[in-house]
């Protein structure tokens, strides 16, 4: 599993580093950043498109032409519709979330962005977000991109990655605590 991981993490750098250099090249960064940010979601939200894209059963001519598709339909960069085109002629689909989190995160780190995952109990609305953001700014400095995540199991608090720091003030490690603390007493 491990080294299936780093084949995907490996396709995924060379893929995402070229999607930049192109997308650089064009001058579209921004536009194509929002394409993927956007294809990403819709990956993340819909099973079946994410079945689409891993299935080895399903032949890669049927599934460029599904994602075309769904790129013209999201009015897609002409450069993305390519880059997954090709990727889908390379029978790379699988791969394609992986590309985008490359991409993306070759894009923060060349304009100096940190990237904070944080994951809450509630969807945060954008006064909460701002003051988040706000407060990891005074704390990190520089560019902070907040990537909001929802996981209801944390029943309260929040949960915030920043590469590999992590601050777990949610109320579910609060109890995992108390529990255990309880059973060595």
């Amino acid at each position: 599993m491990a080294a299936d991981t780093s084949v995907v993490g490996d396709i995924a750098e060379r893929y995402g580093l070229a999607l930049y250099e192109l997308a650089d090249e064009a001058k579209c960064l921004d536009e194509v950043a929002g394409d993927l940010t956007d294809l990403k979601q819709l990956i993340a939200d819909s099973e079946e498109l994410t079945k689409l894209l891993r299935s080895p059963l399903i032949y890669r001519d049927d599934k460029a032409r599904a994602m075309a598709v769904i790129l013209e339909q999201g009015a897609a960069n002409e450069l993305t519709r390519r880059f997954v085109g090709v990727a889908a002629g390379n029978n790379r689909l699988f791969a394609l979330a992986a590309m985008i989190e490359a991409y993306l995160a070759e894009l923060a780190r060349r304009r100096g962005e940190i990237t904070a995952e944080v994951t809450s109990a509630r969807a945060l609305n954008d006064e909460q977000l701002q003051q988040l953001t706000e407060s990891l700014r005074a704390k990190l400095g520089g560019k902070i991109a907040v990537e909001p995540k929802v996981d209801a199991s944390l029943i309260g608090g929040l949960v915030v990655r920043v590469g590999s720091r992590m601050i777990d003030a949610s109320l579910k490690t609060k109890l995992q605590r108390l529990q255990f603390a309880m059973k060595g007493a």
